[in-house]
């Protein structure tokens, strides 16, 4: 096919207007880069909140750093005594694409409720950690919530393994309600549309939240998504009421991994800033 010259000039003119409209979110999100929130060394940057204690303190040493991974540990634990624990990052965030590979590792601990077996996650726009009362459960914040199944060589109630149903990347809404699809969604849980991964296998969980939209991903597929996170219901006890301020639009917060009474282990959490 012969174009004459005049064509092509407008034809190349329309294709660069194109991709310069296209180009200036793509370059932005291409220009930040990732950061390590966890060196592989030590908590540097971390702030632990647990049940019945000061916020900074851990003196169990629930939190540590073995073998190079971050490890929610409770061997000096006698038994789980609603010692819910947070581990914080100490910087606030807003607008950022959020990457956490884990996996779950031994047994449960004595005493820990049985909802959370093989069972923890992130929370995200959170309160800080020193608004947090010495008593409080949980933070106002969304939780994407983690869930294994059991071990390879291990059933549930005779079931095999492929039976279990525990998808992952679920979400759970401690003191905040979230809309899908324009409505409110005031379940403290909604499953997301995920596989259920048995063992102590590693699972990549990526987590993009821009403006009020938030979605979960898992070894790169989206699984769930929803908007406009707010602060109202239940499912949080021992907060300051100031601190839980109902219909409040959630943006931005803090970040914590979960210590719920099962050990979990944590290769890398990393975070890259995203466009408003």
């Amino acid at each position: 096919m012969n174009f004459k010259p005049t064509l092509l000039l407008v034809l190349a003119l329309g294709a660069c207007s194109a991709s310069e409209a296209e180009a200036p979110a793509d370059q932005a999100d291409a220009a930040e880069e990732w950061r390590d929130l966890f060196n592989g060394q030590d908590l540097t940057g971390w702030v632990p909140k647990i049940t019945g204690q000061e916020t900074g303190e851990d003196p169990l040493e629930t939190f540590r750093v073995e073998d190079g991974l971050l490890t929610v540990s409770y061997e000096n634990y006698e038994q789980f005594d609603g010692q819910f624990g947070h581990l914080f990052f100490e910087e606030s965030f807003g607008d950022y694409h959020l990457k956490v590979e884990y996996r779950f590792i031994g047994d449960q601990l004595e005493g820990g409720p049985g909802w959370a077996f093989r069972n923890s996650g992130v929370m995200f726009h959170s309160q800080s950690p020193a608004s947090m009362m010495r008593d409080q459960d949980f933070p106002i914040s969304v939780e994407a919530q983690f869930l294994g199944g059991p071990p390879i060589a291990a059933g549930d109630e005779g079931q095999s393994v492929e039976e279990v149903i525990r998808p992952t990347a679920n979400l759970c809404s401690p003191g905040t309600h979230v809309e899908m699809g324009g409505e409110l969604i005031e379940d403290h849980c909604v499953d997301a549309d995920a596989p259920t991964f048995p063992g102590d296998q590693w699972v990549l969980f990526e987590l993009i939240a821009r403006g009020d939209h938030v979605t979960h991903l898992i070894a790169g597929d989206t699984v769930l998504t929803y908007e406009r996170p707010v602060i109202g219901g239940g499912e949080v006890g021992g907060h300051d009421p100031e601190q839980k301020v109902d219909g409040h639009l959630l943006t931005e917060g803090y970040l914590a991994l979960q210590s719920e009474s099962h050990p979990i282990q944590f290769r890398s959490v990393q975070i890259r800033a995203l466009d408003p």
